[in-house]
């Protein structure tokens, strides 16, 4: 890689293509500070505030089963760049929402920008870092997710102080998103495309061009030439020839869900408020979730290339089965309720150093060249069908009893070590060439 300018150009690239992580993580978290007006609103039962909640999810299981496709044929940078025109109508239509199916249409609309950003976003990072830093580097798209949250939580706390009424500011609210999609759209025009992908469609010119303005050098390596294969790709095709990558996916896709992190963030203030807190506190109490949420996030950035992948996600594991614990101890009433937010923070800096750090990169790198988008997609769509299901649901679990679900997601953590265990192995200083061979040719079983 180059230095001066050209190791700028490539950071201002990473910097552009993750600010899509920052309107992933805005849109995901708003709805925390409106459930509750919601509800209200529109008369909402706790199975139709659900359905609200996550409705945006249907969206990004739409648009994560579409990017693969897209992000093949168009690239990924079309694809953000799409996306981003979706952010920003998504926001402005929920804002105008004039009824509640047009609120869900336009929440679905987010979700689907989300989804592809979810899938496209990590592999053009992914396929542009140098092996050192990918981790880092794909990491940054998690720093920009968790950025997102905390300005949504920010912008809750400011509408609330600002507007009293309460049918206007969750329009406010829902509408704040526009402004960061305007700035996305604009920064991804200079955005070039992928030098790999240019590569495998032939465009070796091109490639060598969009090189040159990322490193300074043309980096387009016989190795990385030769471990593009053509062809059509297919869901028997990758099982066939991709099964392990595959079955990894989905199951880190899965258990990311099954920590509760989406749930918890959308139900947050909902959260505080069975735990006794007033609106005004419940959103003093996010906002410190969310700060915790961005310090550990660095945090799980500065460690990933260095620990590595499968000790984090180990570690993060045995600590967040503890932590639900306690909090399964709190809602039944057996600890203090004031230990809620304290608890809650420690579960947040597990999560953003496990997790949260770990699992967009490792999806983006364990998937050979052939398969990258189609597995990232699988692997996202995983993601956000779990989602989905955990937030319809959790509302309603609740309501039979606030510690249901957070005795669920401790079990699941459990069952999450000993997966991490036996099945994940480390790519942490690998090339995405080093690591495709290592996957196509390792046997099924544990992690060496």
């Amino acid at each position: 890689m180059g230095t001066g300018p050209v190791r700028t150009t490539l950071m201002s690239v990473v910097v552009a293509v993750s600010l899509s992580g920052l309107l992933f993580g805005f849109d995901t978290a708003v709805i925390s500070g409106v459930t509750d007006a919601l509800r209200l609103h529109y008369d909402l039962s706790a199975a139709a505030l659900g359905i609200t909640v996550s409705s945006a999810l249907v969206g990004t299981m739409l648009g994560a089963a579409t990017a693969g496709i897209l992000g093949d044929r168009r690239g990924a940078r079309s694809g953000l760049r799409w996306a981003a025109a979706l952010y920003l109508i998504s926001g402005l239509g929920c804002a105008l929402a004039w009824g509640w199916f047009s609120l869900l249409a336009f929440r679905i609309m987010a979700g689907i920008a989300i989804g592809v950003s979810s899938v496209l976003a990590p592999i053009y990072l992914a396929e542009i870092a140098p092996a050192a830093r990918r981790g880092a580097i794909v990491g940054g798209f998690q720093v920009s997710i968790v950025i997102g949250i905390l300005l949504a939580y920010v912008c809750n706390a400011a509408v609330d102080a600002l507007i009293s009424n309460p049918t206007i500011a969750w329009r406010w609210k829902l509408g704040c998103t526009a402004l960061p999609a305007a700035i996305f759209q604009f920064l991804m025009v200079r955005v070039p495309d992928s030098p790999r992908w240019l590569t495998m469609r032939g465009r070796t010119d091109e490639a060598t061009a969009a090189s040159l303005s990322l490193y300074g050098h043309a980096p387009i390596q016989e190795e990385i030439v030769s471990a593009v294969s053509h062809g059509t790709v297919s869901l028997a095709s990758l099982w066939t020839e991709a099964r392990r990558p595959m079955i990894l996916a989905i199951v880190i896709g899965a258990l990311n869900q099954l920590t509760g992190i989406n749930a918890i963030l959308y139900y947050l203030n909902d959260i505080f408020a069975a735990a006794g807190f007033a609106q005004v506190s419940a959103n003093l109490q996010a906002i410190a979730v969310g700060v915790a949420n961005l310090i550990f996030t660095i945090v799980g950035m500065t460690l990933i290339d260095r620990v590595g992948r499968r000790p984090l996600l180990l570690v993060g594991g045995a600590a967040m089965a503890v932590l639900l614990t306690v909090a399964t101890a709190i809602m039944l009433g057996m600890l203090p309720k004031f230990l809620m937010v304290g608890v809650l923070v420690c579960f947040i800096a597990a999560f953003a150093t496990s997790q949260g750090a770990v699992i967009w990169v490792y999806m983006s790198e364990i998937f050979p060249a052939r398969f990258r988008a189609a597995g990232q997609a699988l692997g996202a769509g995983t993601v956000w069908l779990f989602d989905a299901l955990v937030s319809a649901v959790f509302p309603v679990a609740a309501a039979m009893s606030p510690a249901i679900p957070f005795a669920f997601f401790a079990v699941c953590m459990v069952v999450q070590c000993i997966l991490v265990f036996r099945l994940f192995p480390e790519t942490k200083e690998a090339s995405l060439e080093e690591i495709e061979r290592r996957m196509l040719g390792a046997r099924q079983g544990p992690a060496q």
